[in-house]
């Protein structure tokens, strides 16, 4: 289990708050709750992109099974989170592909991800543990 530590203080005080947390074994029954309440639709009950609302898009929803085949093979956890929270958002022919779900997946617990070779950040739990249902989709 990793462990990050960050030190918050302001200048002069001299004292700093120390936040101790570990990298989350998020539960896959989370994260595969909210893709049946956000992301089925569209992307079907296995991911392929084959959802019930598939057909009435302009634009084909996303295989998910086939991230890490796309990445070289290594499930890129931080690039899929990024979309999901609605940080990075393709647009084709000026149409929105894919609605952000940043703020419906605020609620609760902050965890720290490693983010970048020693870099840790804040990340809600459930758009972590989203994600990571997510890699259990791949082929």
């Amino acid at each position: 289990m990793k462990r990050a530590a960050i030190i918050l203080a302001g200048p002069g005080l001299g004292l700093g708050l120390a936040l101790a947390a570990c990298t989350p074994e998020a539960p896959v029954s989370m994260g595969k709750s909210d893709y049946d309440r956000f992301c089925v639709a569209c992307h079907g009950a296995d991911g392929t992109g084959d959802g019930p609302a598939a057909e009435a898009l302009g634009v084909a929803p996303a295989d998910l099974t086939t991230l890490s085949a796309r990445n070289g093979g290594a499930f890129p956890l931080v690039e899929v989170m990024s979309h999901i929270d609605g940080y990075t958002r393709r647009v084709e022919n000026g149409d929105l592909v894919m609605p952000e779900f940043g703020p419906a997946l605020q609620e609760g617990r902050l965890v720290m991800v490693e983010t970048g070779p020693g870099v840790t950040t804040p990340t809600p739990e459930r758009l972590y543990a989203l994600a990571r249902y997510l890699e259990t989709l791949q082929e």
